[in-house]
């Protein structure tokens, strides 16, 4: 019941990586089977982040030894293990063969995998833990929040932010690019704050904003239509999908029992996984997949359904 962490994620090749504990498990979303993928040798050392690669056969693990680990998901063979960090890793987000790290220390990692000397930046512009990290769709920002309730926008080329946004009243978890409009970064904040913030990342103004009546765990985008899913902690515990740019509720999900504080899309776009508190991952059918023949078109929702699975 960590809202600073970042432990579920679903590739390309429908596989969901969940951490648990000093565990990583991943689910084959096609078949229903699951397969431990590694265990931490230590198990105080928990699982923080879990990121993967744009063609789903790589994912980086970050944990409470201060490392970074790449596996090899084919053949469960760890091929790599990057150091730099003073603390945790509680956010991961790869752009290509760059690999960001956010961590308790509060710094930013730029790791480039192709290299032995894999440290090609560092992002020191936080006081308090990383607890948020998304490269844009396109690979030329990377956002970033975190305790301190700032949000960054950076990139590679700069060691200091680009923009710089502090609206925030609680710590930055939640951050979600939109596929639709270029420039436009949807954030979300802890409980003394509870709001869902639409951003022009190219000048930092502030397009819109919504108090939601609860902590804002996590933001995702519908790839199909001008929806955004969003999963809240204290005090609703709720799902909220919401249309854009209007920001009317679409559908209220309810069933989880304590906060939601994970969630990830299936490939295709339709499903949303969510993991609670309540060690729970719950299933969601609330998308139509994107249209192929009028790629612009307004797709309506799928009809909203679920099923859950317990973690333990």
């Amino acid at each position: 019941d960590d809202y600073y962490v970042n432990v579920l994620d679903w590739s390309r090749c429908d596989l969901l990586a969940v951490g648990l504990g000093s565990t990583v498990y991943l689910w084959n979303a096609s078949t229903g089977k699951i397969d431990l993928l590694m265990e931490s040798e230590d198990e105080e050392h928990m699982i923080t982040s879990i990121s993967w690669t744009a063609n789903g056969s790589h994912v980086a693990v970050g944990s409470g030894d201060k490392t970074v680990q790449i596996w090899d998901v084919e053949n469960k063979r760890l091929i790599r293990k990057m150091k730099g960090h003073q603390a945790r890793i509680g956010s991961l987000s790869w752009n290509q063969h760059i690999l960001s790290s956010g961590s308790r220390d509060s710094c930013i990692i730029n790791h480039d995998v192709r290299i032995a000397d894999h440290r090609v930046s560092t992002f020191d512009s936080h006081t308090e833990e990383v607890c948020g990290l998304q490269w844009s769709p396109d690979g030329s920002q990377l956002a970033s929040g975190g305790n301190d309730n700032k949000c960054f926008i950076w990139d590679l080329s700069h060691s200091a932010p680009r923009v710089s946004i502090d609206d925030h009243q609680a710590a930055v978890k939640a951050l979600a690019w939109s596929p639709h409009h270029r420039n436009v970064l949807a954030t979300g904040a802890g409980t003394a704050d509870r709001c869902i913030r639409f951003y022009n990342t190219s000048n930092g103004d502030l397009l819109r904003k919504v108090n939601t009546g609860s902590q804002v765990c996590s933001l995702q985008w519908s790839k199909g239509s001008r929806e955004l899913v969003s999963a809240h902690g204290y005090s609703m515990n709720q799902i909220t999908i919401w249309n854009y740019p209007t920001m009317s509720k679409v559908a209220e999900l309810t069933g989880h029992t304590h906060r939601v504080l994970h969630t990830t899309l299936s490939p295709d776009g339709t499903t949303l996984c969510s993991a609670g508190a309540d060690e729970t991952l719950r299933f969601w059918k609330i998308f139509d997949p994107p249209a192929k023949k009028k790629p612009e078109a307004n797709v309506g929702p799928a009809k909203r359904g679920s099923f859950t699975r317990h973690i333990r």
